[in-house]
């Protein structure tokens, strides 16, 4: 490694001009942003990185930080960090950061339009019509008015849905075991247990992050205590449900639906809801709008820069490696 003046930022994925164009003006470090970089590329360009920028594309997995000798902060452009060895970080002492403020509006919009598509079949309508078929008979939908709304994890996405839902006429029941008492939160929805929201939920959606306690958090067992003909979205992480299960409970009638936009691996290939008459499909489009494109990129660089430079650190997933 060469000895330089200032710190050095990596950008291994595809960052919006309006969080290039932060680093580009900011004197005091240089960047590299070659657009996505192939599993060799990101190596062989690491080891020179103090800071490494990425998005659900490339794994910051053990290798990958172990290359990285310079390496201080990983900042994801989104809110996700599965997709990073966090405890591996924390040993090295290398700080996570997240940015789990810019897309919440775009996740929390696509999580309604995919319920509404469910409940209306909207993609089965459209292509039934684009294929010159008039079948209204077939397309028979429900209302969300006076439903039960069951939000997973009402964090800023979740508690973004419970507002919308709001405005639907819904009855908003929430599980989320990070609540204090006293949080605001709880004014958006009816606070209970993880088996009082399944029991009574006519939609369930997950909002929760993806850790061991949370993988297969909607299994088999769950799904059987569920009501009959209810309908699950999942715009959060796709390992958060036993697709398999899910795949059996919608083929035998027990649940309606479901609207599926992350899958546990992606693309989905072989995956058992693929093809599956009642399910909606998206290709995981939850931060996938123009606005939440440049809102979390600037966010990442800013939060990189006031990190290297000002020793300022924000949203970081690990703490505790600060003090490693």
């Amino acid at each position: 490694m060469k000895p330089r003046s200032c710190p050095h930022i990596l950008v291994a994925d595809p960052l919006h001009p309006s969080g290039l164009a932060v680093l580009a003006e900011t004197s005091g470090v240089t960047f590299a942003a070659p657009g996505k970089m192939d599993r060799a590329t990101a190596l062989a360009a690491i080891p020179d990185a103090d800071a490494l920028i990425i998005r659900s594309g490339t794994p910051a997995d053990r290798e990958l930080i172990a290359a990285g000798a310079r390496l201080r902060v990983i900042c994801r452009a989104g809110v996700g960090v599965d997709n990073v060895d966090v405890g591996f970080a924390t040993a090295r002492g290398v700080a996570v950061m997240n940015t789990p403020h810019g897309n919440a509006v775009a996740a929390a919009e696509l999580t309604f339009g995919l319920m509404l598509a469910l409940a209306r079949h909207i993609p089965q309508a459209s292509a039934s019509v684009g294929a010159g078929r008039w079948d209204r008979r077939a397309f028979v939908g429900t209302e969300l008015r006076h439903k039960t709304l069951g939000i997973i994890g009402l964090g800023r996405i979740g508690s973004a849905v419970a507002r919308r839902a709001a405005a639907f006429d819904m009855r908003v029941i929430a599980h989320d075991p990070n609540l204090r008492d006293d949080d605001t939160r709880r004014a958006l929805a009816e606070c209970v247990t993880l088996d009082e929201l399944i029991a009574r939920s006519d939609y369930i959606t997950l909002h929760a992050p993806l850790k061991d306690a949370t993988r297969g958090l909607i299994n088999a067992a769950r799904i059987a205590a569920m009501k009959d003909g209810v309908r699950i979205i999942n715009a959060a992480r796709g390992a958060l449900v036993d697709e398999a299960a899910l795949a059996d409970a919608i083929r035998s009638g027990k649940v309606a639906g479901a609207a599926v936009d992350v899958y546990s691996a992606e693309p989905p290939a072989g995956n058992p809801l693929v093809g599956l008459p009642g399910v909606v499909h998206t290709p995981h489009l939850g931060a996938s709008t123009v606005e939440a494109q440049e809102a979390v990129a600037v966010e990442a660089a800013q939060q990189v820069v006031d990190a290297l430079l000002r020793g300022v650190y924000r949203n970081v997933v690990n703490p505790q490696a600060l003090s490693t």
